[in-house]
């Protein structure tokens, strides 16, 4: 290896790498260090300059972790990290055999011990190995060679290029997308020990030390479940042991029985479960976990938690229908694709994770897509999926390339493959696992033959491993895939953006046939006004940094805030460059009620009774900077109003209201739980958002598991047109509201309505006609309170107030961006989203507004 040609070769170590969850640390200890070089300047460690200065380095972690901590790094202008070559560097007392293992090496990697090359990788996604001797003092380097030059010396034929991913070349090397995808994510790069470095001595016998552990479930179709455990340890195994399964804080409802030795490092055992409780999507029941220990010579180890469900295709629905039943119940799939917790790091902590997935959760989203074009999240997510009850779609990281079928190839993509289906078989959360993202819809729009839209690493290899590692998910060769063209929606699984990029009328939603949408609605989504004022972007449609964070498609020459501006144009008519000249203020706040109501009128027709579609993924969760990013939540944890519209139409207990022209409006009620609820249905129509023309009650018990419709027209003595289809005069009203409540305490269905404080259980409106300006002002008003240290804010309205949103310059509203009844209340619970320890001088102080405010917003203040 000469110094300007630093090139990692083949792979050296073995291919046996042990997966599972790691159960006992491990970690290499000392202090780690980072230096940058200039491409192919030092060979080995010997010809680096003694002289230079290594900065501190956390590992894992990235080399933008490294140059955050050392105040070097800039999230608006990342630099070129692949242009150089990174050093690490930790130095330890040890003597004698050794295993180093490396979890995770982005991406062309060397390493060095003690001056001798050891291993040599160039694929960040699967875990690698080295024996080796120490020498009492040792040092350790990793090199992580610069990726753009290598790449440039690399030739292959492909028989077709993605236009969205910068250098089309990376289809050369196993390294995340993340950072080369113009228009849409920050260029980041991944360079570096992203996943621990671990020393194990192979010689000890029965240490717990770098033990892993493989958990898999099982349950039949009696219901009686099982769980097979195998502890592999890095040195002998102890002859035998005990394993116990056990559900639920109170250590009930599991079992006991033996480990025995499968081989001289492994043991292993199997328990059955009768009727074990079963684990359930939390929109739908109860996540139940299993706690399974073992115990071994020197105490209990902890192996992890594992839940037992049953996940399957519908095998009734119709030709075409993509559905999923869960425990044999069919389920509306509604969440979130996520791109990454933390770009710059790539962490694999609760610290991360945690705060991101409580907001998924909270928002009743029950599925998460890790897209392929993104990067397998670690231990700590899948863990916090099972504890929320949040499924995952997980893409396998394969996207947009025609990777072909090169023997070296095919044999790194099933290690990579194997290794996480292993690390990952625990997890109930995992529901369905998809080969990739949009390789063969990326064959099919660049004009290639249909004969060479798929390739065997989706049709055979991934399958093979997916049937044998986890048989009970869903697989699925390509998102999207299914129809004619693999992007259609009316079969199979589609990236529904025909509301949105395609600029199709919301009537489209209904029209295409959707069947499961991973992914769909992507709108430049506007951030409260504090997340633009913490970030200097106070003016932000005059500063350039606005429109560099607006997401684009590389190559289009419109991007996604011209999308949400023609759906202003459309729905609420104003002409958006003039309202942006003139009001910017009114621009912003319409611009977050637009995409609000385009998501709830979408998915509010996909949930309906009728309704062909079983799922919707929104694209995406989060925000990875400041700014009108995909994310529904931004870039400093704050839901949008996006994220709010959506919670109210995505719980499991509901109302929805569709149009259905000349046959009127019909009420659609759904309760997703597993058991019965009774319900006070509430139907208003209202004209100037004040008067009651005409209203009906009724007291209703839905069945569990059940979707039902009722015409708004049985409900009523006489004809009213709700739809105003047929145009008898002029309107007769301008809001029509549906609500769920309680049941009446002495079960009068006729009793008065819920005016005043009562929040409904859910709640629905439709609007004849959705101008921005259609609505009389709501004259709306705030009041504050304290009670036990906690703020409340309590609005009330005379009239009807179309998407009420509250502003703090310290606190944020626990439910905003929703719609307020003529006379009703509705109380929020102010949560404290300022400088940690300030709460206690920064009292809650803002504004009340509505999108018909009629520009008089009600202000509070303590």
């Amino acid at each position: 290896m000469s110094a300007r040609d630093p090139a990692p070769g083949p792979l050296q170590d073995a291919p046996d790498v042990p997966a599972g969850i790691a159960l006992a640390d491990a970690t290499l200890r000392g202090e780690w260090g980072w230096l940058q070089t200039l491409a192919g300047a030092a060979a080995s460690p010997e010809a680096l300059d003694a002289q230079a200065v290594w900065l501190p380095a956390p590992v894992p972690g990235t080399v933008a972790t490294a140059m955050r901590a050392a105040g070097r790094w800039d999230d608006g202008a990342p630099p070129p990290l692949h242009q150089h070559d990174h050093w690490y560097r930790i130095r330890f007392a040890g003597h004698g055999r050794r295993l180093l293992r490396f979890n995770g090496l982005a991406t062309l990697a060397e390493v060095w011990l003690n001056g001798r090359l050891v291993l040599t990788a160039r694929h960040m996604f699967i875990a690698h190995q080295a024996e080796v001797d120490l020498a009492g003092d040792n040092t350790l380097h990793l090199c992580f060679r610069a990726l753009y030059p290598w790449l440039r010396t690399q030739r292959g034929r492909a028989r077709w290029k993605p236009r969205m991913i910068t250098p089309p070349s990376l289809r050369a090397v196993r390294t995340t997308l993340l950072g080369h995808m113009p228009g849409w994510c920050p260029p980041v790069h991944a360079v570096g020990p992203w996943r621990g470095v671990e020393l194990l001595d192979p010689a000890a016998c029965g240490s717990w030390s770098g033990v892993r552990a493989e958990l898999r479930t099982r349950l039949d179709d009696g219901g009686d479940g099982s769980v097979r455990l195998l502890l592999r340890f890095p040195g002998p195994a102890p002859l035998a042991g005990h394993f116990a399964v056990r559900c639920g804080a109170d250590g009930s409802g599991g079992a006991d029985g033996p480990l025995h030795r499968l081989d001289s490092h492994t043991l292993a055992g199997e328990l059955l479960l009768a009727r074990p409780r079963l684990w359930w999507p939390h929109t739908h029941g109860e996540p139940h976990l299993y706690r399974v220990t073992a115990r071994l010579p020197g105490g209990e180890l902890d192996c992890g938690q594992v839940g037992l469900r049953t996940v399957a295709l519908d095998g009734d629905a119709a030709q075409g229908a993509f559905a999923l039943r869960v425990n044999g119940e069919r389920v509306f799939c509604r969440g979130a694709c996520v791109s990454s917790h933390d770009l710059p790091g790539l962490a694999d902590t609760a610290e991360a994770v945690g705060p991101w997935l409580a907001l998924a959760r909270a928002a009743g989203m029950n599925m998460v897509r890790v897209s392929g074009v993104t990067c397998y999240p670690g231990e700590a997510f899948y863990r916090h999926c099972d504890e929320a009850g949040l499924m995952v779609w997980q893409d396998f990281m394969f996207a947009n390339f025609d990777y072909g079928d090169d023997p070296e190839f095919m044999e790194a993509a099933a290690r990579e493959v194997g290794q996480w289906l292993v690390s990952t078989g625990a997890h109930p959360s995992v529901a369905v696992l998809c080969g990739g993202s949009e390789a063969e819809q990326q064959a099919a729009m660049l004009g290639t033959a249909r004969a060479d839209w798929r390739q065997p690493l989706f049709d055979a290899l991934i399958p093979r491993l997916v049937s044998e590692h986890r048989p009970d998910a869903v697989y699925v060769p390509n998102s999207p895939s299914g129809g004619a063209w693999p992007f259609q929606p009316d079969t199979g699984v589609s990236h529904y953006y025909g509301v949105g990029a395609y600029e199709r009328p919301l009537a489209d939603a209904r029209l295409a046939n959707v069947r499961f949408a991973s992914e769909c609605l992507a709108f430049a989504n506007v951030p409260c006004a504090r997340t633009l004022a913490e970030h200097g972007l106070t003016q932000p449609l005059h500063d350039p940094r606005w429109k560099a964070r607006v997401p684009r498609d590389a190559g289009a020459a419109w991007d996604f805030e011209d999308v949400r501006d023609y759906y202003l144009r459309e729905l609420y008519e104003v002409d958006p460059p003039r309202l942006r000249y003139e009001r910017p203020q009114r621009y912003l706040m319409l611009s977050r009620a637009v995409v609000a109501e385009l998501m709830s009128s979408v998915f509010a027709e996909w949930r309906r009774a009728g309704s062909t579609c079983a799922g919707g993924l929104v694209w995406q969760l989060q925000d990875l900077l400041p700014g009108a990013g995909w994310g529904i939540v931004d870039a400093c944890v704050r839901p949008k109003s996006a994220w709010h519209a959506l919670r109210d139409v995505w719980q499991p207990l509901q109302v929805l209201l569709s149009d259905e022209g000349l046959n009127g409006l019909h009420v659609h009620l759904i309760n997703e739980g597993p058991r019965a609820r009774r319900v006070r249905l509430e139907l208003r129509c209202l004209r100037q958002g004040e008067t009651v023309a005409a209203e009906a009650r009724r007291e209703l018990e839905l069945a569990p598991r059940a979707v039902c419709r009722l015409e708004a027209a049985a409900l009523l003595d006489r004809f009213f047109d709700m739809t105003y289809a047929y145009r008898f005069g002029p309107p007769a009203h301008d809001v029509v509201l549906a609500a769920l409540y309680e049941p009446a305490p002495d079960g009068n269905a006729g009793a008065a309505g819920a005016a005043g404080a009562a929040a409904p259980l859910s709640q629905s409106v439709y609007l004849p006609e959705r101008r921005a300006d259609a609505l009389l002002p709501a004259e709306l008003r705030a009041e504050l309170a304290c009670e036990d240290g906690q703020w409340w804010l309590t609005v009330a309205t005379r009239r009807f107030a179309r998407w009420v949103h509250v502003e703090d310059h310290a606190w944020r509203a626990e439910q905003d961006w929703f719609h307020l009844g003529p006379g009703q209340s509705r109380r929020l619970r102010l949560l404290y989203d300022g400088p940690a320890g300030a709460a206690a001088r920064l009292m809650p102080s803002g504004e009340v507004r509505a999108l018909n405010d009629g520009g008089r917003p009600a202000r509070y203040d303590a």
